[in-house]
């Protein structure tokens, strides 16, 4: 056998391996992809409950995530409107189901977000809609209320949840769960000591202004928040996303409401 011969067998049986293999690969992703997707939704709710003080990672296992977030029900908004969105306008944006829409990649999205003037938290456009996590009581009354947040921090972006209490304005926990914080520095927001300051912080005065902020030298003050020594940037991300999503452009519009029973379409 000549050696041209030789090196095109060797070429062919290559790429023949090299396409088995990428099949088998394929067909392992394809194969994964629901496990991987009911995977990340049980991470979500469980930091959802983390976020609404209802799961403890020290004490408590996976096992009672499901039956522990029965309790939430999950509603999408209308930013624009400051109400929930309603099926028609849900259908008209081609969105089939509220738990599995993404608020941040909806804001890179034209078709479901649009341009922001002043950009603070740097999410690339305000979503057409956001999502909320609603807690009700045994009467079925609102016990307490998640809301999705994100920002860029230092290193990338930032996501969180921040649980309010049934009054609108007083929040009862904080959680962020997933960023690209420098470790032992920005990477503290996810410290309990440091998430523990957010409790019982009021966000709104009397006139409905946002005073929450996360500054550089916290004082006793009910709304601020003591930033983290060394971390100044990771801080001032934290703030920026708070002061994007609960001001105008966020969730204020929709929070005032819902404080003033107007929340439902027609309502």
């Amino acid at each position: 056998m000549s050696a041209k011969n030789s090196n095109i067998k060797t070429i062919t049986t290559a790429l023949v391996l090299c396409l088995v293999c990428s099949v088998m690969v394929s067909a392992v992703a394809v194969g994964l992809k629901p496990q991987q997707q009911d995977n990340a939704r049980l991470d979500l709710n469980k930091n959802i409950l983390i976020a609404a003080g209802k799961f403890d990672p020290n004490s408590d296992n996976n096992s009672v995530i499901a039956e522990r977030f029965d309790n939430f029900e999950v509603r999408l908004i209308n930013l624009q409107t400051g109400q929930f969105a309603t099926e028609q306008e849900l259908a008209e944006a081609g969105i089939s189901d509220a738990a599995s829409y993404d608020v941040a990649k909806a804001a890179r999205v034209p078709a479901l977000s649009t341009p922001l003037e002043n950009d603070i938290a740097a999410i690339g456009g305000k979503p057409k809609f956001g999502k909320v996590y609603l807690s009700k009581d045994a009467n079925g009354e609102l016990e307490l209320l998640v809301l999705p947040f994100n920002g860029a921090g230092l290193w990338g972006q930032i996501y969180g949840l921040i649980t309010i209490d049934k009054d609108l304005n007083t929040i009862k926990g904080v959680n962020f769960y997933q960023h690209k914080e420098t470790p032992g520095l920005g990477s503290r927001i996810t410290d309990e000591p440091w998430r523990a300051q957010w409790v019982d912080k009021t966000l709104y005065d009397e006139q409905g202004k946002l005073h929450m902020a996360i500054v550089k030298n916290g004082t006793a003050k009910d709304t601020q928040i003591d930033g983290i020594s060394g971390a100044t940037l990771t801080g001032r991300g934290v703030n920026n996303m708070v002061q994007f999503w609960l001001g105008e452009e966020g969730y204020k519009p929709f929070l005032d409401n819902l404080r003033a029973n107007k929340a439902e379409k027609g309502a």
